[in-house]
């Protein structure tokens, strides 16, 4: 190996420590940090060399960024036509018939979840904002239905489809969406599972009982709002959204053809309806921008030989089970670090290694994902857009003490989803 190469792996090594630390702002890091790398390598930055640093820029153009546009058509016109208040209002008037009050704040988390699923920013308060106060009212303890609703953002990293770090662990691993975002759907859903049966024990344990006239009037207060259509309406384009899916048609062409039925649906004119989408595409900004960087970022590692070094040192490790050593690296990765954006800096080099060991490209992508995703929000509750947000709107919770209870769960779902990567490796 060259002094050149050496250096230059040095600094992307010295970008890698940086973007953990979050010192600096980490799409400008990865994005400067790769191309003085690149270019300290020997690498032209243009031109009909094999290998330019343009090239390596275009190849964070990845179809998968496709994917998110069609699915980002698809929730800007619902958002504007009401549809999606109206499958919130559903969602949570089913948890109410499901289990009461501990129902309502899980239905409510739920819908924040597959919502920010959709849109690329998980914001719990969304629906915790009416479910909050109502499963108070209905006698479950107001760090639980905090805890419970910020659990939201599990469902919107690994289940989602814009989140810079997963699409940039899925572009590396040259898989799509589909089967993926079901299995993160699952994991996610593990850990609402374990915080609704631990939040009735608890009311129980407690003695807490509501008079079904009170539970009426909680309900009501949702019911009586105003919405701009009805249940079947708002639905379909959900189910249409879904059979293309399962279908492994064009997730892009998809997106487009459930928004189309939306428009249809709701009496809009295409001028408008195709305003209203492209709003839902504006919300690809930052995702867009990211996703590119961090592809560029894997691309540089590459070609400066930094896997080939991280692959030699960890050999001994890799021997045992590289996919199990993935999720290992990435739920510590999570731990440490508590940002799954902040996690890519050692997923994407690490999950390099680990294909170039011949491990199941599948397997190994959603044991990066998973393995970061769930436990980031193990010591805080998550960044900005998670439990610091819902403690305001959740009379009686606090910061502390919701976290607390998050923890098993979290912990919980952890292990699901190590369970779905051996099934994964098996079968």
């Amino acid at each position: 190996m060259t002094t050149q190469m050496i250096i230059a792996q040095c600094l992307m090594v010295l970008t890698l420590v940086i973007m953990i630390t979050g010192m600096t702002p980490i799409y400008i890091t990865a994005i400067t940090g790769a191309a003085i790398s690149a270019i300290v390598a020997g690498f032209p930055l243009a031109g009909s060399a094999p290998m330019t640093i343009a090239k390596m820029i275009n190849s964070g153009l990845n179809p998968v960024i496709a994917d998110m546009t069609g699915i980002l058509l698809f929730i800007g016109i619902m958002q504007a036509t009401g549809f999606l208040d109206v499958i919130v209002r559903d969602i949570v008037l089913w948890g109410n018939k499901l289990g009461g009050g501990p129902g309502v704040c899980t239905a409510g988390g739920i819908a924040a979840g597959v919502i920010g699923a959709l849109t690329g920013f998980t914001q719990p308060v969304i629906t915790a904002v009416i479910t909050g106060p109502a499963a108070v009212k209905l006698g479950v303890d107001p760090n639980k239905v905090a805890g419970i609703q910020a659990h939201a953002g599990h469902i919107g990293n690994l289940a989602g489809f814009t989140h810079p770090t997963q699409v940039a662990i899925l572009a590396t691993a040259g898989i799509g969406y589909g089967l993926f975002n079901v299995l993160g759907l699952i994991a996610a859903l593990s850990i609402f599972l374990m915080s609704y049966i631990r939040v009735i024990y608890d009311m129980h344990k407690r003695g807490v009982t509501v008079s079904e006239e009170d539970r009426i009037a909680v309900m009501d207060e949702i019911k009586n709002k105003e919405y701009k259509t009805t249940s079947g309406k708002a639905f379909f384009p959900f189910l249409v959204l879904l059979v293309g899916f399962i279908c492994g048609l064009p997730i892009f062409l998809v997106g487009l053809v459930s928004a189309l039925v939306v428009m249809i649906l709701a009496h809009k004119d295409m001028k408008s309806a195709e305003q209203t989408m492209m709003q839902g595409v504006g919300l690809i900004a930052t995702p867009l921008v990211a996703t590119i960087g961090f592809l560029f970022m894997s691309t540089v590692i590459k070609q400066i030989g930094l896997v080939d070094t991280i692959s030699t040192f960890a050999s001994p490790m890799l021997s045992f089970s590289p996919v199990i050593v993935m999720f290992c690296v990435a739920f510590v990765t999570g731990f440490m670090t508590q940002s799954y954006a902040a996690s890519v800096a050692v997923l994407v080099p690490f999950l390099q290694v680990v294909l170039g060991t011949g491990a199941d490209p599948f397997a190994a992508a959603f044991a990066a994902a998973s393995g970061a995703s769930l436990i980031q929000y193990f010591l805080t509750g998550g960044p900005v857009a998670a439990l610091a947000t819902v403690i305001p709107v959740v009379p009686g919770s606090n910061l502390k003490q919701a976290n607390l209870f998050q923890r098993p769960s979290i912990l919980f779902g952890c292990l699901v989803a190590l369970i779905i990567t051996i099934l994964l490796m098996i079968f």
